[in-house]
């Protein structure tokens, strides 16, 4: 799987929590502190989950 194929489907996962906050009531700066978060855990399991092995030697 490509790392901007997953970042893609992460996205989506962050807009429907953002959306789920924003209609629960949180502040706009809650939404976005949550929406951070998971873009940075996003980046880091998505590097992890898609870089190329090395060849073993």
């Amino acid at each position: 799987m490509s790392f901007a194929l997953y970042l893609l489907g992460f996205a989506f996962v962050i807009g429907g929590v953002a959306w789920a906050l924003v209609l629960a009531g949180l502040a706009k700066t809650y939404v976005i502190i949550v929406s951070i978060i998971l873009l940075g855990i996003a980046v880091l399991t998505g590097v992890t989950r898609t870089r190329l092995k090395d060849p073993p030697r």
